[in-house]
């Protein structure tokens, strides 16, 4: 799935007639808004298969957040990016999680708390983002990051992102290892991992790459 956005933005940050109205809100009205906007960053971040961030321009607040919960991104030289929102009184709460894991708590603690616009090289360097391109190359990165995914196995792919969900930040103990063990052994015997490592050893396409 390729996360995009039209115009010279990929999203300059929150709509401002919502942002009007959002005044108004009682407590439960921006509870069940803040929930609704969790509910859509968490969707987007398990998505089983791969999630591409086809960044341009200005991408500010929540956007940061949508960035970070794709699996790959990719950014024009001239893209920036903002966690703007303490500079009207807010806070990245909801995108805080995706965020802190894709940039760390240092950086966060910096980013979140000043509110300064930091360039893709910088985004790149904290690991917000996977590639930084010419604008001209940039529908051309994010097509060889798709030929490069498809050429994988579509089962193996889904197993492998629910794999880092599942063991990031998880001790390396017992349970961990026999998980672990238990996955590659169950993946061996499937028929995507049968059908792959046999074509692997005949030296033949696999199956997949001809559906």
């Amino acid at each position: 799935m390729i996360l995009a956005a039209n115009g010279k933005s990929f999203s300059a940050g929150a709509d401002l007639n919502w942002m009007k109205s959002m005044i108004e809100y009682s407590y439960e009205r921006n509870l069940s808004d803040a929930n609704a906007l969790a509910s859509m960053l968490k969707t987007l971040n398990d998505m089983p298969i791969p999630t591409i961030a086809k960044v341009q321009g200005g991408a500010l607040g929540g956007a940061v957040g949508l960035v970070s919960c794709c699996d790959i991104a990719v950014a024009t030289s001239s893209t920036y990016f903002c966690l703007s929102e303490v500079k009207i009184g807010l806070i990245p709460a909801t995108i805080g999680p995706y965020v802190i894991q894709a940039i760390g708590q240092r950086a966060a603690r910096r980013y979140f708390n000043t509110a300064e616009r930091f360039d893709a090289d910088t985004a790149a360097a904290l690991g917000l983002i996977s590639e930084v391109v010419d604008t001209e190359r940039l529908d051309q990165s994010v097509n060889q990051f798709i030929q490069q995914l498809l050429s994988n196995s579509p089962a193996a792919i889904k197993a492998s992102k629910q794999l880092i969900s599942d063991v990031a930040g998880k001790d390396i103990d017992k349970t961990l290892i026999d998980t672990t063990s238990e996955r590659i052994a169950n993946i061996r015997i499937s028929t995507e991992g049968q059908q792959g490592l046999s074509a692997f050893l005949d030296k033949q396409p696999a199956p997949w790459l001809n559906a």
